[in-house]
């Protein structure tokens, strides 16, 4: 007879799709996609593009923790939808801060996150009671408690808030490569941290596509407030060439091979792996989506390229490692486009973003186009 925690856990015979819940949950991270995209453009300093990403880590922290949760949880379950509404609304409020999350809203935006993770720790806690899967929930507790102090002390240190905030995060961060280890509890076994290929596959794709969306909402919304004129229309239509490009770079091949990779590796490995190198391909969007304001707003104006120039080459930094990460070897042709990408940022730095733009469309084709055909002849040579 199964006990009742045990229900509450998911197994492999559970569907792996995402619910409509988790949906519902991404909508939150849509709201804070944009927000941060709007939060890069209005300080285009290296300073303030650093702060951003923190921002944007803390966010990601946020929806990466909740998806490892909902994959230890069975679908349908009460304690999945409590946990994903809560969740939703963490990360809405999240949003609501991030213009102002290192200043006047820095409560709001830390407490929404120490929040969400302590009462999830709490709730699993209570209704695995009796279960061994407790000792998980009660090991992720002590470690959001240990980063929460530090997230709730920057609320109330300003001039330390930067540091302390990059603290809380290396300790977030560091957490499920090493197991969570606890005194007197140790670290989680690897079946603690097993987590469903397919569902988490599934869920980093679903996230791409939110920010990529993400590039498109920015790019129309931009493009019907400047009006039709020839050289917004070419860069609009330059910034959508740019969207399919990063999807395609995206889905082959190791896209398509993430899910058979996660259920294979050693859960301390490739699971977080994964994640925090989706951290660095959505950042890589993200950045692309304000460039992409930029270039249809101002196509005929020179500087701030490196902004149109850096959200592509972040997200084939990102997607090179994660390549990496599932086949253990190196992608050439995206390795090459990287450089290429930085060398069009230094040579169109006088340039109109116009050109720019257009030099970035002929690159990520290029690397595509090689990249693929070298896809193709490994599995002619198989």
């Amino acid at each position: 007879m199964v006990s009742g925690p045990e229900r509450l856990l998911r197994h492999r015979d559970d569907p792996a799709h995402a619910t409509f819940l988790e949906l519902f949950f991404d909508l939150a991270f849509v709201f804070a996609l944009n927000q941060l995209s709007t939060t890069l453009l209005a300080d285009l300093s290296i300073g303030a593009a650093l702060r951003t990403a923190l921002l944007l880590a803390a966010i990601w922290w946020l929806w990466v923790t909740t998806t490892w949760a909902a994959d230890w949880y069975a679908p349908g379950t009460r304690v999945l939808r409590v946990l994903l509404v809560g969740s939703a609304l963490g990360g809405l409020l999240m949003g609501a801060a991030t213009p102002e999350a290192l200043g006047e809203r820095a409560g709001l935006f830390a407490g929404a996150l120490v929040a969400v993770g302590v009462c999830r720790g709490l709730l699993g806690i209570v209704v695995l009671r009796h279960h061994p899967r407790r000792r998980r929930s009660l090991r992720i507790l002590c470690w959001f408690t240990a980063g929460g102090l530090l997230w709730m002390a920057g609320v109330f240190a300003p001039a330390a808030r930067v540091p302390l905030w990059t603290l809380a995060l290396v300790i977030d961060y560091s957490g499920p490569s090493l197991g969570w280890p606890v005194p007197g509890l140790g670290r989680a076994a690897p079946e603690e941290l097993r987590l469903t290929g397919r569902h988490l596959a599934e869920r980093f794709q679903q996230v791409f596509v939110i920010s990529l969306g993400e590039l498109i909402l920015t790019a129309g919304l931009v493009y019907s407030e400047v009006g039709a004129r020839p050289a917004h229309t070419a860069a609009f239509l330059l910034v959508f060439a740019t969207a399919v490009l990063l999807g395609l770079l995206y889905v082959t091949p190791a896209g398509q091979q993430l899910a058979p990779a996660i259920e294979r590796a050693d859960p301390t490995r490739l699971g977080p792996t994964s994640a925090y190198l989706h951290f660095v391909i959505v950042a890589g969007v993200v950045t692309t989506a304000a460039g992409a304001e930029l270039a249809i707003a101002h196509p005929a104006e020179a500087g701030a390229v490196a902004v149109v120039v850096a959200g592509p080459a972040l997200f084939l930094t990102g997607r090179l490692l994660l390549s990496a990460a599932i086949h253990r070897r190196i992608s050439w042709p995206r390795l090459a486009g990287i450089p290429v990408l930085a060398a069009v940022g230094v040579l169109a730095a006088d340039l109109p973003l116009l050109a720019a733009s257009a030099g970035i469309v002929v690159i990520l084709s290029v690397v595509s186009v090689v990249d693929r055909a070298g896809v193709l002849t490994a599995r002619q040579v198989v």
